[in-house]
């Protein structure tokens, strides 16, 4: 049995060229990317204790190995923030998967206030399992027809997932699938774990669970969405953090004259009352 934290490196490592790294090309491998003895001998650490780390029998790396095995793989910043974040939930697993209480679900009236002040602009407020807890009628607008909102509680997770209209909506889908998965591991450990495992899991097939073992880390770029009505959007995003929450306030904004034409174009643009769920 593996762990998150063994899944990231040894995915990492498929991902490396050893000519990148200044090795020398030894010819054909069994495997893609770097032999794990490279990344033994870069990293400092023995090729056992490496084998242990990425087979989950070893799940308490001290800080020296950590950014050792990251100089290695020439990990990026946001990958090495989650490389320590793996290593910080892979050694507490027992107390982490403990069943708890979903994540919280409501949203704070000075918040829905600050929401109220973005209209008609297009933004939500959502937790890390991608439920869409608030939105403006702004949002409401881009996402009419879409399928988004149309369960009693949407989830942006599950309908990436398991809506097909998902795939036409988002332009670039297997970015965006990547980024709900990545957030799921950021969320409350016991409560992500527990919604994936008995819910999204079983219909969302084998896509979700190869790219939530793939530990992919999202460039997170202009967001771009083919609505229905015909048009494309291209939208920049802003996200605030709202950590005693563990919300997030998320604001889309036109990044070109077409996409606010665009925009301006699918509502009536009139504030109005704010949609909680």
């Amino acid at each position: 049995m593996g762990s998150p934290l063994g899944d990231f490196i040894r995915g990492r490592r498929d991902s490396v060229q050893p000519e990148s790294l200044g090795l020398p090309d030894r010819g054909r491998r069994r495997a893609p990317g770097l032999r794990r003895s490279d990344l033994a001998a870069l990293a400092g650490v023995s090729v056992e204790y490496l084998t242990r780390l990425e087979q989950g029998r070893d799940r308490n790396p001290s800080v020296a190995v950590v950014n050792a095995i990251a100089d290695a793989l020439g990990l990026s910043p946001p990958e090495r923030d989650h490389l320590r974040y793996l290593t910080k939930i892979t050694g507490g697993e027992c107390v982490a998967h403990t069943r708890t209480a979903g994540p919280e679900r409501d949203v704070r009236p000075s918040v829905l206030r600050t929401l109220g002040l973005l209209e008609p602009g297009i933004a939500m407020v959502t937790n890390r399992l991608g439920d869409v807890l608030a939105r403006t009628r702004g949002f409401e607008s881009v996402t009419r027809g879409t399928g988004l909102l149309d369960a009693p509680a949407p989830n942006l997770t599950r309908y990436v997932f398991t809506d097909p209209r998902a795939r036409t909506f988002f332009a670039d889908w297997g970015e965006v699938a990547d980024e709900q998965v990545f957030e799921l591991w950021r969320g409350p450990s016991a409560a992500s774990f527990e919604w994936f495992a008995s819910e999204l899991a079983p219909v969302a097939g084998p896509d979700f669970t190869h790219r939530l073992n793939r530990h992919v880390v999202p460039r997170r770029g202009p967001l771009r969405l083919r609505h229905p009505s015909g048009c494309e959007l291209l939208l920049d995003r802003e996200t605030l953090e709202l950590p005693s929450d563990a919300q997030q306030l998320v604001v889309l904004l036109p990044a070109d004259r077409e996409t606010a034409r665009a925009v301006d174009r699918l509502g009536d643009r009139a504030p109005g009352r704010l949609r909680a769920v």
